[in-house]
């Protein structure tokens, strides 16, 4: 017994007199973490940025290699993602085309820079479904035209309008139109995008009003 502990301490002590005299490559790397969307059926570029030169690029999916480059020569796509993505050599990027859903998980970029320095970026990728086609509401409110676009997603959208073919400056998913700055038989289109995808739909301005077609009255028959 006495021999084994003398034999775990003499070892012990070996480790941290190697790691104190022989630090390991990753020693003062620089190490980061991103959480990232992608949209599945799109191409998605992880969002690198290295300042300096690199020597060596490797890129992993949850441990498993997807992309390696030596400093030299081609690039080495490993299963799955051989005929499916594109490293980047000039700043280490990486994208993916036509993401499915098992494309999520993380992924982690390791390279060497041109001070042999190893410097570490880790992204988790999630892949979500494209946003739904989006609705517009419309009703009146005083002297206004109230518009509301909306549509199924899980992230922010950006929203665009156009009235027939003329952009307008609000870009927000509800707008207030003053009814005399624009005529009822126009239509209104509203415009959503997220990353690559966009998508659309339009409304005739007459379907703001009560009786659809650009009164603000309607006609009751009363029988007697």
């Amino acid at each position: 017994v006495f021999c084994n502990k003398m034999l775990r301490w003499f070892l012990l002590m070996i480790t941290i007199i190697y790691f104190i005299f022989f630090p390991t490559p990753w020693a003062g790397a620089h190490i980061r973490c991103d959480d990232v969307f992608g949209i599945l059926g799109e191409n998605f570029t992880f969002p690198v940025k290295i300042d300096q030169r690199i020597m060596e690029i490797i890129w992993t999916k949850n441990k498993d290699k997807v992309a390696e480059w030596e400093g030299q020569g081609e690039t080495t796509y490993f299963p799955s993602f051989q005929y499916r993505s594109l490293l980047h050599k000039e700043n280490g990027s990486l994208t993916l085309f036509n993401l499915e859903d098992n494309d999520a998980g993380t992924y982690m970029l390791d390279y060497m820079d041109s001070g042999k320095k190893n410097n570490v970026s880790t992204f988790i990728l999630s892949v979500l479904a494209p946003p739904s086609e989006p609705e517009i509401n419309c009703n009146i409110s005083g002297d206004n035209l109230v518009l509301k676009c909306t549509a199924d997603f899980q992230k922010p959208l950006n929203y665009f309008w156009k009235f027939s073919d003329k952009a307008i400056a609000h870009q927000t998913q509800e707008i207030f139109i003053p009814k005399k700055s624009v005529g009822i038989s126009e239509k209104a289109t509203c415009f959503i995008k997220f990353s690559q995808t966009e998508k659309s739909s339009e409304i005739f301005l007459t379907q703001c009003y009560p009786d659809g077609k650009g009164n603000e009255w309607v006609r009751l028959c009363v029988q007697v």
